[in-house]
């Protein structure tokens, strides 16, 4: 979750058992929050409220998205961050909103992340990613999560990127079912295509 633009943004919990809970931004002017009007909107296309299951917020940032789910009713969570200064965030952050007991929080890089989840035999209901904008590294990302079976056969990924990037709609199984703008931010959902597909997704 990282650009140019400043990180003094007030964010919050939005809903559910932790809502109203402020989040603390990471220090610097690197990180990139996804603002609350778009979570907001987010979630309550792609909920809005969960029945358990596994999250993994990948490019965590202040680990905002990762909290909502958890606060809208996901049962665990799994948050990875490069940024040292992002993982003490996140680990203040699951404090405040009381849900330090329902996370694993890891300083590591999005590919080794994969690889250690792909070894541990992980799989996720829903997978947050929001990485630099600047950064080409989503395709490589999706294709990763694809050939290593991590989302659950009715999971959802959230991939969020610049308007100035365009991703394709099919990663082997992962085939997109939506695509939403929000300004200069693109919102793509993704599903996993059932092995013998006998319709479309429900987005």
């Amino acid at each position: 979750m990282f650009s140019n633009r400043t990180a003094g943004v007030d964010m919050r919990i939005i809903a559910g058992e932790a809502r109203g809970v402020r989040l603390r931004s990471v220090p610097g002017l690197e990180v990139r929050p996804t603002t609350d009007r778009i979570k907001e909107s987010l979630f309550q296309i792609i909920g809005p409220w969960f029945d358990g299951g596994l999250v993994l917020d990948l490019f965590a940032g202040t680990g905002s998205l990762g909290l909502e789910a958890l606060s809208r009713g996901a049962e665990r969570a799994v948050f990875t961050d490069r940024s040292r200064a992002s993982v003490e965030t996140i680990r203040h952050n699951l404090k405040a909103a009381g849900m330090e007991g329902r996370a694993e929080v890891y300083r590591r890089d999005a590919r080794a992340a994969l690889r250690t989840l792909a070894r541990r035999k992980k799989t996720f209901r829903y997978i947050f990613l929001d990485p630099p904008y600047k950064e080409a590294i989503l395709p490589g990302v999706l294709q990763a999560i694809a050939e290593n079976d991590l989302l659950e056969p009715e999971g959802i990924i959230v991939a969020e990127h610049g308007v100035d990037r365009e991703l394709e709609p099919v990663y082997r199984r992962l085939v997109r079912v939506r695509n939403l703008v929000y300004g200069d931010t693109v919102i793509d959902l993704y599903t996993l295509l059932p092995e013998n597909p006998t319709g479309g997704g429900n987005f």
